[in-house]
């Protein structure tokens, strides 16, 4: 059995995570999420870093932090995970989904503009695979609008757009710690990444269920009281002790999963130069962090067939998105602006292959074995 994913693990996260459990402050911002947020400031140069406990919640503060309120337009991408839209669908913002790109699977940024209306507040990109989106445009089109961008860099981490890292481009960024990704705090996780430094402050505030609590263990006020709306928005420390286990080794894990990319593309590409499958394309200006590897097929028919034969040989290999225009809630909470030319009919044709941190080149082989049996076939 190759499985599809396994969580990182490097090995010092137990040790780390029992220190923390010896200390005297388990429930959040103690010393080992102090050492994540000094670890993240430093690596990305952004004005301000919150851990929370999953992307999803560093996606909800920042769609309090732009004050999003009923009637308010989103711009995103369909070809996301739920809650990218979700966390500014609570808020009451109507989503406006717009078509992606064929080569990247990120949003098309070209369309970008048109969809703008009076009521939209902001445009949310979502860097797919790790690679980046074309955030020059994007910055452009938000500043001529004034529009915020908050960047969905949650498969993003290590990953850069012109050596810029994905997450600290537009107004707020978050990445997720979930145990598909590639670094993790345990199972869940995120972390909020904030570029302008008008929204530090009432970040610390919301995060901390509103209160300025934060402040007042700094010692800045001789009490706390609730100032604001907010939530639970901290993790364990024993998420953040986990977390520093595998940030101590972040070089190794990305060169790691790299190597594995580069096997797959070495094995696979004489079948994308014979026209069986396209794989993932990677613009001159982005540099990816090997979050995924993914081919596409002919078509969905093709795809069900693959996928068969991929579980018969016992390979965890996997579509990914149904886009989000399509589902129930779509319907009810988005639109779709124009047509959708690119969306559906290529999230039918990708498949994820197996890929994670300590993956073997045997078991790529055997991957590869099988979509060469198949076309062979």
């Amino acid at each position: 059995m190759i499985h599809f994913n396994k969580p990182p693990k490097v090995g010092t996260e137990e040790k780390y995570v029992l220190e923390s459990m010896g200390s005297t402050k388990i429930s959040g911002d103690g010393d080992f999420t102090h050492r994540c947020h000094k670890w993240f400031e430093e690596k990305l140069s952004c004005k301000k870093v919150l851990l929370t406990p999953s992307c999803t919640q560093a996606l909800e503060m920042a769609a309090i932090l732009i004050d999003i309120k009923e009637g308010d337009e989103v711009i995103m991408p369909s070809y996301t995970f739920v809650s990218t839209a979700n966390a500014f669908v609570l808020r009451g913002a109507k989503i406006v989904f717009v078509d992606i790109r064929k080569d990247t699977m990120n949003i098309d940024e070209k369309l970008i503009e048109g969809a703008i209306t009076p009521k939209t507040r902001a445009i949310v990109p979502v860097h797919y695979a790790g690679v980046g989106c074309e955030m020059d445009v994007i910055m452009d089109i938000a500043k001529r609008h004034n529009l915020f961008v908050v960047e969905d860099a949650a498969q993003g981490m290590m990953s850069t757009y012109k050596g810029k890292p994905l997450g600290t481009i537009g107004h707020m960024g978050a990445y997720s710690f979930h145990e598909t990704k590639n670094y993790t705090s345990g199972g869940e996780g995120g972390l909020l990444i904030i570029n302008d430094e008008q929204f530090v402050k009432r970040a610390e505030i919301i995060r901390e269920k509103g209160t300025n609590r934060s402040q007042f263990f700094r010692g800045m006020v001789d009490k706390y009281s609730w100032v604001d709306i907010g939530s639970s928005y901290l993790p364990s420390e024993l998420q953040a002790a986990y977390l520093w286990g595998q940030l101590c080794s972040a070089d190794e894990i990305n060169s790691n999963r790299n190597s594995s990319w580069n096997k797959y593309k070495e094995l696979l590409y004489p079948l994308a130069m014979d026209g069986c499958i396209e794989l993932s394309y990677t613009p001159k200006e982005c540099v990816h962090n090997a979050h995924m590897f993914y081919l596409k097929v002919k078509n969905l028919e093709e795809r069900t067939q693959l996928l068969a034969k991929f579980n018969a040989d016992k390979i965890g290999a996997v579509f990914h998105y149904v886009p989000l225009h399509s589902a129930p809630a779509g319907l009810m909470y988005g639109r779709f602006f124009r047509e959708d030319v690119m969306t559906t009919s290529q999230s039918e044709r990708l498949i994820r292959l197996p890929m994670y941190y300590g993956l073997s080149f045997r078991a790529i082989e055997d991957v590869c074995r099988v979509i060469f049996d198949f076309f062979e076939r």
